[in-house]
């Protein structure tokens, strides 16, 4: 057995309801590293190109690392693999939260969904039980209501709950998963895929002890790096502040969105809705993945004005970045508002604000009309209409139901040149980082397995914050901040690494 994992496989075919637990050759957690590793290495062996994302034989598989299940920091983290409906090619989200670290506990390292139910369904997980259970009293509801419901029904309130919106379910091509309520496997699409098996949720409970090699140094480890994480994330602000501390700086490199791409500049807006000012008007707080100790998630409280009274999980730096200064919107309460839509819809907001900015776009150059629209007037900075599309396309409903394509498919049917105004790589939407503000970012964005991800070797972290790992072929010179040499190698080491 390679320590740190089960050696388990558990596979589930929706369609003719069958259970089966595998064990699966240990030299491939040595050679696949991690969930997107090994959910990478299944998708290539088990789907074929031909097979179209909405399939039955597409494949949802859930997977996770070596640490998931202790308490090591930041190993909350696992990631979803699939064949993407907006992309048509190989796709891997990441989510955090408490599933990951439970379903390891639960004595499985992948979870493989295949086939699609006849009627809406669940899985249910805790331990060595596992049931396919009837989800058609909680089919339609948005994922929050859906959450509560199921474990209202299986009598856990801690039990972890993965679930999808009412976009996923009418397969909106940018539907994410929901977990827990507060954590999201935003890109690609993968809640459509979800959707197009009929599965609403998938929860487990865990309470096994996976196995390790040195419990004791394990645990020294966890406690130094808990530490010293946890002074870094107080000086860097990230703790008291969140990712919302990143917008000011962001968009003093150029590095924000801006009108859709449109414009590099506008200090006044990134202000009024990054920290602090978003911490005091939101009352923000911390809110942790289990065993963080940053805490990105942002618990947030809006009294005033009534029509954006909110208690929940606020926008983090892509939201604020895609709904905000994309759109030049610089209200803070109303993208929270937004942001909270798109959750319970279950939607990227990532690609939410970029077919919004598009639309605005095309409207400004007479590609879309009023006559389009049904009146609707596609204004810059007009938050009630950044709030009213997020229901047309989360919904399937009215004339933004174009973009629950997503935009590039959105833009072929506008015709005109609207296809050459679409910001993307691979049909995956840039997420809120400019690449003509990182040059690591260029060769990131197009060499990217799922597309435009500025996460695939974090060469920007590299770049705006100076540091380098000589270990790896990562020299000063290469991480040199506004200078395109050495670029392509800093993409290179960084994604290998």
């Amino acid at each position: 057995m390679a320590l740190g994992y089960w050696n388990k496989i558990l596979r589930i075919d929706l369609a003719n309801r069958k259970i089966t637990k595998e064990e699966i050759d240990e030299d491939a957690y040595r050679l696949f590293v991690g969930g997107a590793g090994i959910g990478a290495k299944i998708l290539w062996e088990e789907v074929s190109p031909e097979v179209d994302a909405f399939d039955a034989d597409n494949k949802l598989i859930f997977a996770g690392g070596p640490f998931q299940g202790h308490p090591v920091p930041g190993s909350a983290k696992f990631s979803i693999i699939s064949k993407s409906p907006l992309t048509n090619t190989y796709a891997d989200s990441a989510a955090g939260a408490r599933w990951g670290p439970l379903f390891k506990r639960a004595g499985y390292d992948v979870l493989i969904i295949q086939g699609k139910s006849e009627n809406p369904v669940y899985i249910y997980i805790e331990d060595a039980e596992v049931k396919i259970r009837d989800a058609r009293d909680v089919w339609g509801m948005d994922s929050y209501q859906a959450v509560d419901e199921i474990r209202k029904e299986i009598g856990d309130a801690r039990a972890s709950v993965a679930t999808i919106g009412q976009a996923g379910e009418k397969l909106v091509k940018i539907a994410c998963i929901v977990v827990d309520k507060h954590s999201f496997a935003g890109r690609c699409g993968l809640g459509a895929v979800m959707g197009s098996k009929n599965l609403k949720a998938v929860v487990v409970k865990g309470s096994k002890k996976v196995p390790v090699s040195n419990l004791s140094q394990l645990k020294n480890y966890n406690h130094k790096y808990f530490k010293e994480i946890n002074k870094a994330s107080i000086e860097s602000e990230l703790r008291p502040h969140g990712t919302p501390v990143l917008c000011i700086t962001a968009e003093g490199f150029g590095d924000m969105p801006i009108k859709y791409w449109t414009e590099d500049t506008w200090p006044e807006g990134a202000k009024k809705i990054g920290a602090p000012n978003y911490t005091e008007v939101l009352s923000a707080k911390p809110y942790p993945c289990l065993y963080c100790p940053i805490g990105c998630h942002r618990n947030i409280e809006i009294q005033s004005p009534e029509k954006y009274k909110l208690k929940g999980i606020g926008p983090e730096y892509e939201t604020l970045g895609m709904l905000g200064t994309n759109l030049l919107i610089d209200d803070v309460k109303a993208i929270s508002i937004a942001n909270d839509l798109c959750n319970r819809l279950g939607m990227d907001t990532i690609s939410a604000g970029a077919c919004i900015g598009l639309a605005m776009e095309c409207y400004e150059k007479g590609i879309i009309t009023k006559r389009d629209t049904a009146g609707m007037e596609l204004k810059w900075g007009d938050a009630d209409v950044l709030i009213e599309l997020v229901k047309q396309i989360g919904n399937r409903v009215g004339f933004a139901s174009i973009f629950s394509e997503g935009t590039v498919e959105a833009a072929k049917k506008l015709g005109k040149n609207a296809l050459e105004l679409v910001v993307q790589v691979k049909g995956l939407d840039f997420p809120a980082h400019d690449a003509r503000a990182c040059w690591g970012l260029v060769p990131s964005y197009v060499t990217g397995t799922r597309g435009a991800c500025h996460l695939r070797g974090v060469e920007e972290d590299a770049e705006m914050s100076g540091f380098y790992i000589p270990e790896i072929g990562v020299t000063e010179e290469h991480a040199k901040f506004f200078n395109p040499e050495g670029k392509a190698h800093l993409a290179v080491k960084m994604q290998d690494y």
